[in-house]
């Protein structure tokens, strides 16, 4: 009777314990500004639940994660206090490559040593650098982004005011391991992030059968790129330029097709020997080039011709130069334009009647890139293709990997 009063206790305070530790979430979002326009939630939590899962499952990546471990580059132990929320933003008016993130310091002396272990640059000021990443160390805080343009604003706003906007995560995010929000005025509009065994997916519909139909069709194709958008799809591509080409140009649709190939570029220069005599002096080098075809569908074919000639996209040869890949020819035809590479020319695929771009992996794409680090060019060549989709405002990513022996989450 006395082991029974003292052990449904103790299952009690267990079992709280379990709770606080594993599923209970602080909810306030403090580090979000109120100009951010963009926000990128990781449910910390719900990561590393199913992290110890596929560990627990598979076995042979025990005694690596023991190794890890051990490392002085683990961030567990790298002084930083982990949120039940990552978040990640992106403020108004700012490049599209910039995201940033505020993070808590339990003890900032442990997390400048761990920057030092991971070969971090000291800028000066409390601020560091490594490669396209920056750091700012103010306190016991630390603004982390892919660029330090704005880290005096987020500091005002942030670290230094006690008036600050305290964001609600059931706002954004909904029992996914991460989303993606858009924010305009009061209007949200959330994308979820899911990580599977071999692929993520981030789409803004509950039910993936109404997308499932495009990445069927799509999937069958061989093409490093193929792609098919109609004019409201066209429309949202472009606002990025800030061109209002679908509605200019009379463009009802497009269906594209690119593959690379490594061609042999000769290049000649001159050099002048002792004499002062002009040398010759040819020099060939291999260089990645796409081979592709455009066709575009108008109500107008002429008007659409005549806006790319007052674009000035079309020279005295007839190429389009709004492509820089050269040589090609622009022609018209009765349902619109086609633009063609003349060199190594590919056919069109059939058209689908769909909303999609996929890109399949070559291994000339990331061979290429040449300020890649290797653990980047390791997780590019591990992705096999990536698919975007859209079907009456339902828009849905596919981050595909090809099949291994360990789930992605091991894996990267």
């Amino acid at each position: 009777m006395k082991k029974r009063k003292i052990i449904i206790p103790l299952f009690l305070l267990l079992a709280v314990a379990v709770y606080f530790v594993a599923f209970h979430k602080d909810k306030s979002l403090q580090y979000i500004p109120d100009n951010a326009d963009a926000v990128v939630l990781i449910d910390t939590k719900k990561l590393t639940g199913q992290y110890l899962f596929s560990l627990v499952t598979h076995p042979s990546k025990w005694s690596g994660s023991k190794r890890k471990s051990k490392s002085s580059g683990s961030v567990k132990y790298s002084g930083i206090r982990i949120p039940d929320f990552l978040q990640v933003f992106h403020i108004k008016n700012t490049r599209l490559s910039e995201w940033y993130t505020v993070l808590e310091l339990k003890d900032p002396q442990k997390f400048i040593g761990f920057l030092k272990s991971q070969k971090v640059e000291y800028k000066g000021k409390n601020s560091f650098q490594k490669d396209q990443l920056f750091f700012m160390i103010e306190g016991n805080y630390c603004i982390a982004g892919t660029s330090d343009h704005a880290f005096e604003t987020i500091q005002k706003k942030l670290l230094q005011s006690s008036l600050y906007h305290v964001w609600d995560a059931d706002k954004f995010i909904q029992n996914t391991l991460g989303s993606i929000s858009f924010i305009s005025g009061h209007k949200i509009r959330n994308f979820s992030i899911e990580l599977n065994e071999d692929e993520i997916e981030i789409n803004n519909n509950s039910n993936p059968e109404i997308l499932n139909t495009i990445a069927s069709k799509a999937e069958k194709g061989n093409h490093f790129l193929e792609l098919e958008l109609d004019k409201e799809n066209i429309r949202n591509f472009t606002r990025f330029f800030k061109k209002s080409i679908a509605d200019s140009s009379q463009i009802t649709s497009l269906k594209a097709a690119a593959d690379l190939r490594q061609i042999n570029d000769t290049i000649v220069t001159y050099e002048y020997d002792d004499n002062f005599n002009e040398v010759e002096k040819k020099t060939v080098q291999k260089i990645i080039q796409p081979s592709y075809m455009v066709d575009i569908l108008s109500n107008d074919p002429e008007k659409t011709w005549q806006y790319f000639q007052s674009e000035k996209w079309i020279n005295n040869e007839n190429q389009f130069t709004a492509i820089p890949f050269q040589p090609n020819k622009i022609i018209q035809h009765d349902n619109g334009v086609t633009i063609k590479s003349t060199r190594n020319p590919i056919a069109m695929p059939p058209r689908l009647n769909e909303n999609y771009i996929v890109i399949r992996n070559n291994a000339l794409l990331y061979s290429s890139l040449k300020t890649l680090s290797i653990t980047e060019k390791r997780i590019i060549s591990d992705i096999d293709y990536v698919l975007y989709g859209n079907q009456s405002g339902h828009y849905w990513i596919k981050i595909k990997a090809k099949k291994g022996e360990l789930p992605l989450i091991l894996r990267w």
